[in-house]
């Protein structure tokens, strides 16, 4: 049985566009993203899955009184939707245990440092290249890991490094990040979900290895 995908989104998307064209590509197989659920109705992200045919949805923080309110409205839709697996995607909005419970080791986000460097609270955006660079770091890359409810704290799924380079400003650092790494990562990790080649075991993501196809 497909794995159904939803897509959390807040603003532009290209991480969103990496995953419609992979599984576009087939590299996505046993998968299919069936919604992108927005924390704004102003994302652009929006737009990217209307031009891809996949139902597009809003959970505005703004709409609910609490984190956890929003977070089980967010909970109650990818339930009517009947996902199985929930993608972070540059989603900006706080979410609560309810999520992680009702989907554990099944929501996965894209982390654009090599975790444990650089994560955790403030650090999003372009601030995680801002802190590389002030660092010194040599190398940074991205991160897919299992999402819990400590921020960027869940078991790591993969990681992808590249060079620093003298020049680099946030902005050429952020921008080789996500070809190099985050468009290539992401789609790989939710493939790999999807064929139900992920064992975790404490802090440990294992990869398995394909299965063999009954003759």
């Amino acid at each position: 049985m497909s794995k159904r995908i939803a897509v959390l989104v807040s603003g532009g998307g290209t991480n969103l566009q990496a995953l419609i064209d992979a599984q576009g590509r087939g590299e996505i197989p046993g998968g299919e993203i069936v919604a992108v659920i927005a924390s704004t109705p102003e994302a652009y992200a929006l737009e990217r899955a209307k031009g891809a045919g996949i139902p597009g949805y809003v959970i505005a923080r703004s709409d609910y009184p609490s984190a956890q309110a929003v977070t089980q409205a967010l909970v109650e839709q990818l339930r009517d939707l009947d996902v199985h697996l929930v993608v972070l995607a540059g989603f900006m909005t706080i979410l609560t245990r309810e999520l992680f419970q009702a989907y554990e080791n099944a929501v996965i986000n894209i982390h654009p440092s090599l975790i444990p460097s650089f994560c955790g609270k403030g650090c999003y955006g372009l601030h995680v290249h801002e802190k590389a660079l002030e660092y010194g770091v040599k190398v940074s890359g991205a991160t897919v890991h299992f999402v819990t409810e400590e921020c960027d704290a869940g078991p790591i799924i993969l990681q992808k490094a590249v060079e620093v380079q003298p020049e680099d400003t946030p902005e050429t650092l952020q921008r080789r990040i996500m070809e190099q790494c985050e468009w290539k990562l992401l789609p790989q990790a939710v493939a790999l979900f999807c064929q139900d080649r992920l064992a975790v075991e404490g802090r440990i993501v294992t990869i398995l290895p394909p299965k063999t196809q009954a003759m």
